[in-house]
């Protein structure tokens, strides 16, 4: 009887009186995919479209069984990683993090990072926030991704290079308004809980002289189906998404 292999980590499960003379050096192999489950560490360099990682069974190279993942290079487009839904052995279930050291371009909003299970459809894909890290839970069997901020990162919009932004869930974002006015637009299909921090970032010429503008959206702002302007200098605002009705709610009282 044939190998069979376990379904999150695809380890090799050997058939009783199966592999004479083998036994060694499988259970090193599943030793090894053990460890990089549990402290593994790996670079994974996103440019553009999807990148797929890797449960390959019984492979102790395989990037999708390390605990960390880092996604570094420099973005062309929005991009997207995925983690395998399922392996040999069935639907995958994997829980790691991921921190975000991409760099990100484009002339006008940033390009987006983000994460998803494979099969997920691209309306329920979670974005991974600018300089974040995240616990990530991949539920194949759905399949669905499911993500728990554990540091959120600082987005710097300058008003120089960018006058619009498109804010993602976690993101903390610096504005430079010394050259021109800047919009934000907020997430456009928020989940109750979900955060936006905006700051005035200007070391001259702040939100009272050129203004940021709160573009909703879609959603409500304080109950009011309208955008919001900060046009206070040194300004720092976190909105939270409450309900359909009530929409953004601000957090903080620096408005």
């Amino acid at each position: 009887m044939a190998s069979t292999y376990s379904t999150d980590l695809s380890l090799e499960l050997v058939a009783t009186g199966e592999k004479a003379g083998l036994w060694g050096a499988i259970t090193n192999t599943n030793l090894q995919l053990l460890q990089t489950a549990t402290s593994g560490y790996i670079e994974v360099t996103l440019n553009s479209g999807t990148t797929t990682l890797s449960l390959a069974d019984g492979s102790s190279s395989a990037n999708g069984k390390n605990l960390y993942i880092k996604v570094i290079g420099t973005l062309s487009a929005n991009v997207s990683l995925a983690m395998p839904a399922s392996t040999t052995g069935g639907n995958a279930n994997r829980v790691f993090f991921v921190e975000d050291g991409t760099t990100r371009g484009g002339a006008g909003d940033s390009y987006t990072v983000t994460l998803l299970t494979s099969g997920q459809s691209a309306g329920t894909q979670v974005p991974l926030p600018e300089g974040a890290t995240a616990l990530v839970y991949s539920r194949g069997s759905v399949p669905a991704t499911t993500l728990g901020m554990l540091q959120k990162g600082m987005t710097s919009v300058t008003a120089a290079s960018k006058t619009t932004y498109t804010a993602v869930a976690g993101d903390q974002i610096v504005v430079d308004t010394v050259a021109n006015p800047v919009t934000i637009t907020l997430p456009s299909s928020p989940a109750v809980g979900d955060e936006v921090t905006i700051m005035d970032g200007s070391a001259s010429n702040g939100f009272a002289t050129n203004n940021c503008i709160v573009d909703r959206g879609g959603s409500n702002i304080e109950g009011a189906a309208s955008n919001d302007t900060l046009a206070t200098n040194n300004q720092c605002v976190t909105l939270i998404y409450a309900n359909a009705t009530k929409g953004w709610l601000y957090k903080s009282t620096n408005q």
